[in-house]
């Protein structure tokens, strides 16, 4: 059985927790950390990530950002992409302290939006020395034009201007909406995809009892500036796996494969998922699990477990 025990740590004076899956060795050992995309908790696919990644000799550590879940912050699912980035470079500062991390052999997993994360960790901090990056966000302004349409994004756009209206004549009040919706004539969410909703609210009942379908509008206003393309041309020696869904129409696997072929390190790999949608690495358990078997073997050679 795989070890799981508790841990937390500070992020710029707000307590972050998580599970830390601890490898069966007496030796320091590779660690791999994974956060979650949208609204996330720790419980969200996940655990079977870290459990792969523990039984093949590889630490795992899964926390919940700042805002969200068991984690600390005053500002509830409220997501800003550059406090999550600083969350996972705290947590890398964290096991790098842990008696049983190796502190030079640190990778970072991520999955939609954590995916974009772990692609600007890769350029920033050069304590990675391994990513996965899975559907992953690369370019917020064009993703939520596309994904909203003229109509649609017309809408969110007056509830994003009425949210900074508010939140400057009231400070300390703000608007919130939906993480996704199954009806999005009617109603503005995030990511307007009627299987999205249906996916999360499932695993919220089973999994996930933690998770919310809700974050402030800034959060959405804070994603339209959003974009990797700048930072993927500076990865030049992190070993770089992208893992994307076939057809990915949510995060858009067109914008994924650019983004990829943007980075000039030798040292990367695009896996195409076939017969795979970005929600089905959620709902399809052999789908996560193969996802999860990629990912587990990409770090296993890269960050060199022994036997590996």
């Amino acid at each position: 059985m795989t070890k799981r025990v508790d841990v937390e740590f500070e992020s710029e004076g707000v307590t972050c927790r998580g599970w830390l899956f601890l490898a069966d060795s007496p030796k320091k050992s590779p660690t791999v950390v994974l956060a979650g995309g949208w609204c996330y908790v720790r419980e969200i696919v996940m655990p079977t990530y870290a459990k792969a990644f523990a039984e093949a000799g590889i630490n795992a550590l899964i926390f919940d950002y700042r805002n969200l879940g068991v984690s600390d912050g005053d500002n509830r699912q409220h997501l800003d992409p550059w406090a999550q980035i600083r969350d996972y470079q705290n947590a890398i500062s964290f096991l790098e302290r842990h008696e049983s991390v190796d502190a030079d052999r640190i990778g970072v997993w991520g999955i939609s939006y954590s995916g974009g994360h772990a692609l600007v960790l890769a350029a920033t901090d050069p304590r990675v020395k391994s990513i996965v990056s899975q559907i992953p966000v690369v370019d917020g302004y064009e993703n939520m034009r596309r994904a909203h349409g003229t109509m649609e994004y017309r809408r969110l756009w007056d509830l994003i201007l009425a949210d900074r209206k508010l939140r400057y004549e009231e400070p300390g009040k703000r608007l919130y909406l939906p993480h996704a919706t199954a009806d999005s004539e009617s109603e503005v969410s995030s990511w307007p995809f009627p299987e999205t909703v249906e996916t999360f609210l499932k695993i919220k009942a089973s999994e996930a009892p933690l998770y919310e379908n809700r974050s402030t509008v800034e959060s959405v206003d804070l994603l339209l500036n959003y974009d990797v393309g700048s930072f993927v041309k500076r990865i030049y020696n992190v070993p770089t796996l992208m893992i994307v869904a076939e057809g990915d129409d949510l995060t858009l696997w067109d914008l994924e494969i650019n983004a990829f072929n943007a980075i000039p390190t030798p040292k990367k790999k695009l896996e195409i998922l076939p017969h795979t949608t970005h929600m089905t690495l959620y709902s399809d358990k052999s789908k996560v699990e193969k996802a999860a078997a990629i990912a587990r073997d990409w770090f296993v050679d890269t960050l060199g477990v022994a036997g590996g």
